[in-house]
């Protein structure tokens, strides 16, 4: 990386790198956390869309369902794709839709005893899996990286496509 900065400014004294650099490291910090991740939830027999919709509805507190529309926004994903998901996990016993219990004409999407226990060892060990990517960022400094973050995250979905 700091090869390539120094290339840069020898090359182009005029254009300053810096930028290249900071998304060349979130870049292959994105692609290295993402094996990691994927890695220690395959162990509990998960991806990231499967751990997220889990997530989703144990994070909704009990008892832990939520309506489709609902579970999609959580998510930040169609419909579609939230139905997909939810007939895989609805197959392995892990979630279960049901009427709602306050309006009949609508249904909820509801974590079961297994999925809730699947997704209590999986969210252990991959907050586990984060803290050790994230072992040499103290953790009185995370705020702050994680503020600084966010305004890139804003400024990028600002950015008009060219």
């Amino acid at each position: 990386m700091e090869q390539m900065v120094e290339q840069w400014r020898r090359e182009r004294p005029d254009v300053d790198p810096s930028s290249m650099a900071v998304f060349a490291r979130l870049t292959r910090a994105h692609l290295a956390a993402s094996r990691a991740i994927e890695a220690t939830l395959g162990r509990h027999g998960l991806n990231r869309g499967e751990f997220d919709l889990l997530a989703s509805l144990r994070r909704a507190a009990e008892p832990y369902r939520l309506s489709p529309g609902d579970l999609a926004r959580a998510m930040v994903l169609s419909p579609a794709a939230t139905t997909n998901r939810m007939q895989r996990l609805e197959e392995r016993g892990l979630v279960v839709r049901r009427p709602d219990p306050a309006d009949g004409r609508f249904g909820v999407v509801e974590l079961t005893d297994a999925g809730k226990a699947l997704v209590d060892a999986a969210v252990t060990d991959h907050v586990a899996t984060l803290d050790r990517l994230l072992a040499d960022l103290p953790v009185r400094d995370r705020p702050g990286f994680t503020a600084l973050l966010g305004a890139v995250e804003r400024n990028a979905a600002a950015a008009p496509e060219r």
